[in-house]
């Protein structure tokens, strides 16, 4: 078991695979907490669903600190586009990045949508992933000027294209990501939203074969995501 889950667990008086399996229908299915609440009383387990987000809060921030150090490489040529998420009634900005094949780079929850923010996103993404060799976005003057800035600021041959339709994978992979948030009906602080999200790209990521398994050793998704904890 990875250490940092140990620490978490510590004053969680559970078995781990009932918590585990609450956080991943949690983050896999568009479900509410109180459905979760009803699917495991059904199953003879008796636990509430305010113990539930209380184990989402702990366990999810382990998981996917580690999924990162298990990704394989990502393309070259990025998708960028950003998607409205409701925290406390306010509008707050998601941007995500995909490669061309589908694959997430990377996502970033933030408050605000502007020059500073795109630039802080594509630095971040950069600093994990490396230089693209391409980045497609749709028309957005922030996102452009950010790219814009560090092509003149590194030097990088970064080609830049705005044709709309090329966007399409990016704005596609959001849905899934919206489809699981939208029982969840809102989120009342930018922290739950923001640990929440991430459970939700990292279980997006292993159901769409970004979790580094030998092919000897390719399980379901609910395995994959499970094997996080060890």
């Amino acid at each position: 078991m990875d250490d940092a889950l140990r620490h978490v667990l510590k004053r969680l008086h559970y078995p781990l695979e009932i918590m585990l399996t609450c956080v991943r229908w949690y983050v896999a299915y568009p479900l509410s907490l109180r459905h979760i609440e009803e699917m495991m009383h059904e199953h003879g387990v008796f636990v509430d669903h305010t113990t539930i987000h209380r184990w989402t809060m702990k366990i999810l921030p382990v998981l996917a600190a580690v999924l990162p150090r298990r990704k394989p490489p990502v393309g070259s040529s990025w998708r960028i586009d950003e998607t409205y998420v409701r925290v406390h009634g306010e509008w707050k900005y998601l941007y995500r990045a995909v490669d061309k094949e589908g694959h997430t780079v990377d996502f970033l929850l933030t408050a605000r949508r502007d020059l500073a923010t795109a630039r802080r996103f594509l630095e971040r993404t950069i600093g994990r992933r490396g230089l693209p060799d391409k980045i497609t976005i749709d028309k957005s003057g922030a996102n452009t000027a950010a790219i814009r800035s560090i092509q003149h600021d590194t030097g990088a041959p970064i080609e830049l294209d705005q044709v709309k339709y090329l966007n399409n994978i990016v704005e596609q992979d959001h849905r899934a990501i919206k489809r699981i948030i939208r029982p969840m009906l809102g989120f009342q602080s930018f922290r739950c939203t923001r640990i929440l999200l991430a459970g939700i790209e990292t279980m997006h990521m292993i159901k769409k074969g970004q979790r580094d398994c030998p092919k000897a050793d390719v399980t379901f998704a609910a395995d994959q995501f499970y094997s996080l904890a060890n």
